[in-house]
């Protein structure tokens, strides 16, 4: 389509930046909160937050990755310092001896049990309270137009 094609005006560039700067300062205090009221990181959140909704607390790795929306390779890097943290482990998967299935380890469980009430307790003061209802409903309407528009190839666009 030749008319996506076209370059953003100047009000469409600085709500853009406003929206990137924004968020990027969002998720920076969110993840300063995190570590200093739970000393985890934002990369370790999301795993233990899978691991822990996973039946029997384990994922195949490749599923975990797909599950966070991760490459593989930086999924691995990172699961390697969890381990060596004790937050988690990695066992041989029974039905494929090519893969590994993530286990939650018993310090990593207490460690997401502890941190889940500071962090959202940090994502009300810092996201919900900033915003009414109105804003909130239509920050919802806006994640999920760019969650559908993202979904989309490029190719078909």
């Amino acid at each position: 389509m030749a008319g996506s094609r076209r370059l953003p005006t100047r009000e469409e560039l600085r709500v853009w930046r406003d929206f990137v700067e924004t968020t990027d300062a969002l998720r920076g205090r969110v993840a300063g909160r995190l570590q200093t009221d739970t000393g985890l990181s934002t990369s370790d959140y999301p795993v233990l937050l899978a691991l822990s909704e996973a039946p029997g607390s384990r994922l195949r790795s490749s599923d975990l990755a797909v599950r966070i929306g991760w490459e593989r390779s930086r999924l691995s890097h990172h699961l390697g310092r969890m381990e060596r943290r004790g937050l988690i482990r990695r066992e041989d998967c029974p039905t494929d001896s090519r893969g590994a299935e993530i286990v939650l380890a018993p310090d990593g469980d207490q460690a997401f049990r502890a941190a889940t009430v500071p962090h959202l307790r940090a994502v009300r003061e810092l996201f919900v309270d900033a915003l009414t209802p109105a804003q909130l409903a239509a920050a919802e309407e806006i994640a999920a137009a760019l969650r559908a528009h993202l979904a989309v190839p490029d190719a078909d666009r």
